[in-house]
Formats: C-alpha cells, structure tokens, sequence
C-alpha cells in the first residue's frame, strides 16, 4: 500500500512539474513575442526619424 501512494506521489509530481515547465515556456513565448513587436515599433521609429532627418 505505501508504495502504491508513493508512485501516485510522485506520478502527481512529474504532472504538476510538466504543467509548469508548460507555464514558463508559454510565458517565455508571449515575452519573446512582444519584445520583437517591441524592436519592430523601435525599428521603424528610427527609420522614420532618419527619414526626417535627411
């Protein structure tokens, strides 16, 4: 019996451990995501005020 709740503590673990492995991954995805639109925005500031400048 002990082993049974052993393997369903740990089975429980590895779930919890995936779902959060999940949650930072999406989390890095959506960071990546909106430093690029970030850099895009910047990229076309600069070249709107180069531009302008000539």
């Amino acid at each position: 019996m002990h082993t049974f709740h052993d393997d369903l503590a740990r089975s429980r673990m590895r779930d919890f451990q995936t779902r959060s492995d999940d949650a930072d991954r999406a989390r890095r995805i959506m960071a990546a995501r909106r430093w690029a639109r970030r850099a895009e925005r910047a990229s076309r500031r600069a070249a709107r005020a180069n531009a302008a400048v000539w």
